[in-house]
């Protein structure tokens, strides 16, 4: 039995997605979440095999999420679910730890086969792309600079800069993360010169280029 968890913010798309794996006799889907954070609970409650992922959701973005998924010590595989074919996103989500990168569009046709190429320990790309990132991914490492913004970022910094970007205060984001104010403004300074800007528009627009962070899709 392959038992899985899918997290989406969005119920009417998470309810299609457990529809489509309930019809299958050999999955259980075990838990669903709505951001994040949820879903790395259920993750070290009920270490399923595989968590279908949204990359776009809040507190806590998909590829952030599978990020940490890599530290827990479990076997949990991860897939990647977006709407968007863009190869920067798919290299951020393979280098998080995705075992897979499935267009939402393809869903319905390709859910079932993403899921049993990734227990079975292969990576999955939707048909579509798969060209797109073959073509492209071995040149853009070998130009890659040594260090992106991304890679300066600590776990917590990435955490209040998906945050700033959905808009919360200094305030709110203290009671989210349940730290100080003082600990958030530090955060957000630090963020400011890792990411070489001066503004908080600037900080939101390079996190967002950059596939640091993720507005709701």
């Amino acid at each position: 039995m392959i038992r899985i968890i899918v997290s989406d913010d969005h119920q009417m798309v998470r309810q299609s997605i457990v529809s489509l794996l309930d019809q299958e006799k050999d999955i259980e889907v075990v838990g669903e979440a709505s951001n994040g954070h949820e879903a790395l609970k259920l993750i070290q409650q009920k270490r399923p095999d595989l968590a279908l992922i949204d990359i776009a959701m809040p507190l806590l973005n998909g590829i952030e999420t599978v990020r940490r998924i890599q530290l827990l010590d479990i076997n949990t595989r991860a897939i990647i679910l977006s709407m968007h074919a863009d190869v920067g996103l798919i290299r951020q989500a393979l280098k998080s730890g995705a075992c897979g990168y499935l267009l939402k569009s393809s869903v319905v046709e390709e859910l079932m086969t993403a899921i049993r190429s990734a227990v079975s320990g292969r990576i999955y790309l939707s048909p579509s792309i798969a060209p797109i990132v073959a073509s492209e991914y071995p040149q853009k490492d070998s130009d890659e600079k040594p260090f992106s913004p991304g890679d300066r970022l600590s776990t917590r910094e990435r955490e209040i800069l998906q945050l700033v970007v959905e808009g919360h205060t200094n305030f709110a984001i203290a009671q989210i993360l349940k730290i100080s104010i003082k600990t958030v403004e530090k955060h957000r300074a630090t963020l400011m010169k890792k990411m070489e800007v001066r503004s908080l528009p600037d900080l939101i627009i390079a996190a967002l280029k950059n596939h640091l962070a993720f507005l709701d899709e």
